[in-house]
Formats: structure tokens, sequence, C-alpha cells
């Protein structure tokens, strides 16, 4: 456990002070694909992280995808509501003819 410590810091130490990332704009999350890409952009940026060790990178990642999972059957599940309005907005038309 200490070893892994000494080497994340002096995997820090080598690499140097990150660099202080500009502040991203801001960024409206209005729909399912919106979230998707966000989670994307996180997951490579843990990936990308040289300081964090590989079980902390494999935490990140898990939570993250478990997020997406719920992102993406989030979309399936709109999908279907919206295809059973109109089916069902279709025929409430046609009984009105």
């Amino acid at each position: 456990m200490i070893r892994q410590r000494l080497r994340r810091i002096e995997a820090f130490l080598n690499h140097g002070e990150p660099s202080v990332p500009t502040r991203p704009p801001p960024r409206r999350l209005q729909t399912v694909q919106d979230v998707i890409d966000l989670l994307e952009e996180q997951v490579d940026a843990v990936r990308a992280a040289p300081w964090a060790s590989p079980l902390d990178k494999a935490r990140a990642i898990a939570s993250l995808a478990g997020v997406a999972r719920k992102a993406l059957e989030a979309g399936v599940l709109e999908a279907r509501i919206e295809m059973l309005e109109t089916v069902l907005g279709e025929r409430k038309e046609q009984s009105r003819s």
C-alpha cells in the first residue's frame, strides 16, 4: 500500500505539476446523448490522469460506466414512450374520423 502511494507520488513528481486546465464552457445536459458525451469525456480524462493509480482509475471508470448504462436505459425508454405516444395519437385521430 505504501509502495503504491510512493509510486503515485513519484509519477506525479516526474510528470511535473499538471497544467491548470482552463475551465470548460458550461454544458447543458438536455438529452441523453449530452450525458453520454460528457461521460465519455470524463472517462478519457480519468484514463489520461498520470497521478491516479490503476485501481483508482478502475473504480472511477466503473462508476461512470454505471451512470452511462442508466443513461442509455433512459434513452431507450424515452424512445419507446415517444413511439407509443405517436401510435396512440394516430389511433385517437383515426377514431375521430
